[in-house]
Order: C-alpha cells, then sequence, then structure tokens
C-alpha cells in the first residue's frame, strides 16, 4: 500500500477529486494548509500601504491506495491540478505498513 500526499492549488480540489473518482478511488482526505516553494509569495496593497504574502493557500490531499492503483492515482492528480503555472503543487508517495478500519477491524488492503 502506498499514501499519496499532494500539495494543490485550492480552486483545483474539485477536478482532482472528481478524476480519482473516475478512476475509483473512492476516499481522501484534504486540508487546507499554507505554504511557499519557488512560488515565494506575492505583494498586496492594503489601505495604501505594500505588504508581503510569504504564504500561500494550498490544499494537501491525503489518500492510501493498493500498489496497483498508485500510477492511475498519480496520473489523474497531476493531469486534474496541472495549470501549466508555476505554484501547481507536488506529489509525495510514501509506503504504508499497516492499515486498519476502525469499526470492523479490517485490515490491509481490505479496509482501505
Amino acid at each position: 500500500m502506498k499514501k499519496i500526499e499532494a500539495i494543490i492549488k485550492p480552486f483545483k480540489l474539485d477536478d482532482v477529486r472528481e478524476a480519482l473518482s473516475e478512476i475509483g478511488i473512492t476516499g481522501m482526505t484534504a486540508i487546507e494548509v499554507k505554504g511557499f516553494g519557488r512560488q515565494k509569495g506575492h505583494t498586496e496593497l492594503y489601505r495604501g500601504a505594500e505588504y508581503v504574502i510569504d504564504f500561500l493557500p494550498k490544499v494537501k490531499i491525503e489518500i492510501v491506495v493498493k500498489d496497483d492503483q498508485l500510477d492511475s492515482c498519480i496520473e489523474a492528480i497531476t493531469n486534474a491540478a496541472r495549470t501549466g503555472k508555476i505554484g501547481d503543487g507536488k506529489i509525495f508517495v510514501g509506503d504504508v505498513a499497516r492499515v486498519i478500519r476502525i469499526r470492523t477491524g479490517e485490515e490491509g488492503d481490505d479496509a482501505i
């Protein structure tokens, strides 16, 4: 099993969710986060004063998938979240040692 963490632009969340649903991914967690990478921040004007916004709003998606679903899941996220502009985000993939469904006690692939 693999855990996918994707950082995307907030307005792309619905597109990503729909793309994942189309390939059979039934569950995910979405968290509002703030951060910056190469995009850095930007300056804004408020009441005549200019100030820098260092941390930009993003959405972090977490999904646990079976190994055979990994590539299609990454492709779906990438295609749905891409705008072609700086700040589109990143995808991180890691191993998951164990998954337990609390309600039934199922483990492994059955718990996903």
